[in-house]
């Protein structure tokens, strides 16, 4: 009989929501996957009670919090796990060849570079830091062809259009019509827009239907996470901007859909519980139990859709307009994009200017064609300066 051996997985943005899904996921299947190395920026007490239970080979943190976590993982009696401090340890973790597979679950663009990285080393590579495509665009797609590396889509959205996509992708522009997004559309799908200047970071943040971190929280409510997963649609699917829809699901059961040449729609469904596309990541071209329920339809309520109300939703339509911009341009959505959701947080900006903030910054910052990690970076630094002087000037 011929034994498995397991799948050797780092799991970056460990103490995150997908990170904590992710390993619920593992926890299930112990006989296919070993955890070999953990990350997160600053908790050091949930990252210690991680390798406690999982113990890695590695525990990535920021570097002001590694003292923390030493003194953490001394106090529980473990041993044998090695500790990297700061930013630069999360390439070398990515690229170890111990390491099988990578989740990628790093919020922004921080998560570009050990992206790159596991994408050069020939890595499983479970995107769910959609910025490593918004923000590294042709480049990154470029590293997964060269490295020979495995990109398999997170997202629930991307998960579930490559669900519904002929295996070969090389049939897919002539086979597919167009792809179809699915959007909650957030807490103020149905709330006045002339109300949103009063918007508080906790009502943005209350999604109906998902657990999420507050930064994606904030981009469900003003819709610009489905213009990232339009811009990762185009990079991940290799279709032209123009066939690629978004529309209004509030349910959240119809995950995305697949139109094809002969009119046919293919989507696929599920509980809105993000350890269904991830356990598919983990275990692609299998299907493991995931631990989410079961869709029971006898008790389903009516599904329905709707288009994307542009004045509700305006940041919405930058997708389109990044993707038929330079080339870079998709990465100074995405850093003004950032730059002014923390504002937001912060209480430094309405909620209302969170598109105002992002508009200005593309029109008044046109990229050089980025060639490589360095190029985009600073990119990435020149569009946070020139959005953080846009919240300035719009800021309370």
């Amino acid at each position: 009989m011929t034994v498995r051996r397991r799948l050797r997985l780092a799991i970056l943005g460990a103490t995150g929501s997908i990170g904590s899904s992710t390993l619920d996921v593992v926890a299930r299947h112990p006989d296919r996957f070993e955890v070999v190395a953990l990350s997160a920026q600053r908790q050091a007490e949930a990252l210690a009670e991680l390798c406690a239970r999982f113990r890695p080979r590695w525990a990535v943190i920021g570097a002001a919090q590694a003292p923390a976590l030493q003194a953490a993982l001394a106090q529980r009696g473990v041993t044998g796990v090695e500790v990297l401090a700061g930013p630069a340890a999360l390439p070398v973790v990515a690229a170890a060849p111990e390491v099988d597979a990578v989740m990628a679950a790093i919020v922004g663009a921080a998560g570009l570079a050990p992206c790159l990285a596991a994408a050069r080393a020939g890595k499983r590579l479970l995107l769910a830091n959609k910025e490593a495509l918004v923000v590294g665009g042709e480049v990154f797609l470029r590293a997964v062809r060269e490295g020979g590396a495995t990109l398999l889509p997170i997202d629930s959205e991307h998960s579930a259009v490559f669900q519904a996509l002929p295996e070969d992708p090389a049939t897919w522009p002539e086979r597919v019509d167009k792809i179809v997004l699915t959007a909650s559309g957030g807490p103020f799908r149905t709330r006045d827009p002339a109300t949103f200047a009063e918007v508080t970071p906790e009502q943005a943040c209350a999604h109906p239907n998902w657990v999420m971190g507050r930064k994606i929280s904030v981009d469900s409510a003003t819709m610009m996470n489905k213009a990232l997963e339009v811009i990762e649609a185009r990079y991940l699917f290799g279709l032209e901007p123009q066939r690629i829809d978004v529309v209004v699901h509030p349910q959240s059961v119809v995950h995305s859909m697949v139109q094809y040449r002969d009119g046919s729609v293919v989507a696929q469904l599920g509980t809105p519980d993000m350890r269904v596309p991830i356990a598919y990541g983990l275990s692609w071209p299998e299907r493991i139990a995931s631990g989410a329920a079961p869709l029971d339809f006898t008790r389903l309520g009516a599904l329905t859709f709707e288009a994307p109300d542009a004045a509700r939703f305006p940041g919405l339509g930058l997708a389109w307009e990044a993707l038929h911009a330079p080339s870079g341009t998709t990465a100074v959505l995405n850093a003004a994009n950032e730059v002014a959701v923390a504002a937001f947080l912060d209480g430094r900006l309405r909620f209302d200017r969170i598109h105002a903030v992002n508009r200005a910054t593309l029109e008044s910052f046109v990229p050089p064609p980025p060639a490589g990690l360095e190029d985009l970076l600073a990119i990435d630094a020149e569009a946070r300066a020139v959005a953080a002087r846009w919240v300035g000037h719009y800021g309370r």
